[in-house]
């Protein structure tokens, strides 16, 4: 891989096939699981959630009615809906084509870890992913009420997440997708564990990052996908608020192959310098 961070040679209109698609409803763990899978192999992590706002940006450049109505809402009507209006709102349908093409502008090489709700399962129909290379997480009815009990405060939004839990579940026998059921009997290291079995053959073929400066590039990326994600959130007209001051989880930046520690620091911070746990050294 060395020398090739930046190498878009070789990319096809076809099969996305640099790239490990793991899928599945909010709230069942695929950040957490994406995020040491890629820290343990060298991979480029690439997280639909730190897109949302871009997204919403092309949505709204298109003229789709759902993203125009979502914006010209107020933060407080927003969860005020029923659940297929938010899920319409939610641009999860049209977000999926966002997907694909963001992960075909990425370099090839390493390889690329996606993870998101909207990542869409219709790829492996498609000829665009490899159905060796896709795995959707479904959490058990019971897990899944447990992850978004405390979400039942902010009205529609828990009720949005089950109906995309049903739709992930649809998509996954539609598109017979490789499941895997999470229950909260594995820990993010087991489950990491048993993710890493099923790309075995992608991860031994790889190309993977292979030197301290590399890993460290692309963590650093990591961390700068979550500061562009809070500053797009801050720069709505309707947000307040000072970006800079926000808190979030960002990965220690050191690239040792033995480190996964994550630090809330705050946007500032992040951006000001790489995020070190005490004792790392850049």
């Amino acid at each position: 891989m060395k020398g090739h961070l930046a190498d878009t040679e070789g990319r096809t209109l076809g099969l996305v096939n640099h790239v490990l698609w793991i899928g599945g409803p909010p709230r069942s763990g695929k950040t957490a699981i994406a995020r040491q899978l890629a820290r343990r192999h060298g991979m480029r992590l690439y997280s639909a959630d730190t897109q949302t706002w871009a997204h919403r940006d092309r949505a709204l450049e298109a003229g789709i009615e759902s993203a125009q109505r979502w914006e010209s809402l107020a933060p407080s009507e927003r969860w005020k809906h029923p659940p297929d209006e938010l899920l319409a709102m939610s641009l999860h349908i049209e977000r999926g084509p966002m997907v694909i093409e963001d992960l075909r502008a990425l370099p090839v090489s390493p390889l690329i870890v996606a993870e998101g709700s909207t990542l869409p399962a219709s790829a492996i129909t498609s000829g665009t992913a490899d159905r060796s290379r896709v795995v959707w997480l479904l959490p058990t009815p019971e897990f899944q009420g447990a992850q978004i009990a405390e979400l039942e405060t902010l009205e529609g939004r828990a009720a949005l997440y089950w109906l995309l839990r049903e739709m992930a579940e649809s998509d996954a026998r539609d598109h017979e997708v490789l499941t895997f059921a999470v229950d909260g009997s594995k820990g993010v290291v087991e489950t990491v564990d048993v993710v890493e079995k099923l790309f075995r053959e992608a991860l031994e073929t790889g190309p993977l990052a292979e030197t301290l400066g590399e890993r460290r590039e692309l963590l650093r990326e990591m961390n700068e996908a979550v500061v562009n994600q809070v500053r797009s959130y801050y720069a709505r007209p309707w947000s307040e608020g000072d970006p800079d001051l926000v808190q979030q989880l960002f990965a220690c930046e050191c690239g040792r192959r033995d480190c996964f520690v994550d630090l809330h620091v705050t946007v500032a911070e992040a951006t000001a310098a790489p995020v070190l746990a005490a004792g790392h050294r850049w």
